[in-house]
């Protein structure tokens, strides 16, 4: 399987930024709300684009695809975390507004990217 260079990848731009923007509103959370939820929602955003990347770096279509269902799976933790913190008031309308059509974007989009891998460790 030839290696793309997932950086370049529409997805993985669009995961980037995702957890960029929910970092720069975590990081304005009081102690409490960081250590709990915070910490959390950053780590389930950030392995969104960490598991597309290494899905990419294996060596075979089944692990690449695997890999693209973990970053699935820690999209779906990630609006999790967003609605506890919504729920918490930790999130703004506003906030929530800019997310949304992030998220909205990105799941079609890993979906779409899991069916491009194929099924045959010849398809690129």
């Amino acid at each position: 399987m030839s290696q793309t260079n997932f950086h370049k990848l529409d997805v993985y731009k669009l995961s980037e930024k995702l957890a960029d923007e929910i970092w720069n509103i975590v990081i304005k959370w009081d102690a409490l709300a960081k250590d709990t939820v915070g910490k959390q929602i950053i780590r389930s955003a950030d392995s969104i684009g960490a598991n597309i990347a290494e899905g990419d770096g294996r060596g075979s279509y089944q692990d690449h695809r695997r890999f693209i269902k973990i970053a699935r799976g820690s999209l779906y933790e990630t609006k999790h975390w967003l609605r506890r913190a919504y729920t918490r008031q930790l999130l703004t309308t506003t906030q929530v507004e800019t997310l949304k059509p992030i998220i909205d974007e990105l799941s079609p989009r890993l979906n779409a990217y899991l069916k491009s891998i194929g099924n045959t460790s010849d398809k690129n």
